[in-house]
């Protein structure tokens, strides 16, 4: 989501308004097959994936409608991922339109303008209570990786989660109380992005708690890496296609 190298998805002029319906209007998809009711808000931030506008490390080797179709279900596992994990509430935070990858179980909020800090702190913003956010770049996700920050007992008073990335930045943020300027300045998308949003989290008094270290997929080797050990889902398929090598057989996350 913010390592070093890594795209940052800065909002497209105008982006914030372009969801379905009204200007800034939430959209609630319903039903679904959602896990138990938890204590935590879990937020997703992503971008609609767009040829050309996601995941553009990726190309060469794959085409840009190859990179946005992994991106698309990079977005889909983890969003499958968060739909089965305990949550007291579920909110995509989107830079464009819904689209079919979206299952029902989830607000959706337009991504604020400006730069990934100030959309990551508007997204807080939008939440009380305990609340975790996790980007769109980690198709490994599972709700075990999620289970230390989304257990009943996760969230005593000045408590952080941080999931730092390989690459320096980091796939998770949480606060048990959302605190945007915990967020606002810190410096996104470098190899000391992690370690820059720890040191912010506990100059406010924060206790930062980790989950474990995750690859987000910027590159075609994070992709070929992340495909290797992931759980079977819409992006080791669709990467094992692209590659010509058959899929492993999906299972329930």
């Amino acid at each position: 989501m913010t390592g070093g190298g890594g795209e940052s998805a800065g909002a497209a002029p105008g982006s914030a308004a372009r969801g379905r319906g009204s200007a800034g209007a939430a959209r609630e998809s319903a039903g679904g097959d959602r896990g138990p009711v938890g204590v935590t808000t879990l937020l997703v931030i992503a971008k609609e994936p767009v040829p050309g506008r996601v995941k553009t490390r990726l190309t060469p080797p794959y085409t840009p409608e190859e990179a946005a179709a992994l991106a698309e279900a990079a977005l889909a596992d983890t969003l499958r991922a968060v739909l089965r994990a305990p949550a007291r509430r579920r909110i995509l935070v989107l830079d464009g339109r819904p689209g079919p990858w979206l299952p029902p179980g989830f607000t959706v909020l337009p991504q604020a303008t400006g730069g990934l800090d100030l959309r990551i702190a508007a997204a807080f913003a939008a939440c009380r209570g305990p609340a975790l956010l996790v980007g769109m770049d980690t198709p490994q996700l599972t709700p075990a990786l999620l289970a230390p920050a989304t257990a009943p007992d996760a969230w005593p008073p000045g408590r952080a989660w941080l999931g730092p990335a390989a690459d320096g930045g980091f796939w998770a943020l949480g606060m048990a109380e959302p605190r945007p300027e915990a967020v606002v300045g810190v410096p996104m998308s470098r190899a000391d992005t992690g370690a820059a949003q720890r040191a912010r989290l506990r100059r406010l008094g924060l206790a930062v708690e980790e989950l474990p270290t995750l690859r987000d997929v910027d590159t075609a080797a994070d992709a070929a890496r992340v495909a290797a050990e992931a759980p079977p889902g819409r992006f080791t398929a669709l990467h094992a296609a692209l590659r010509g090598a058959p899929a492993r057989e999906e299972d329930s996350r």
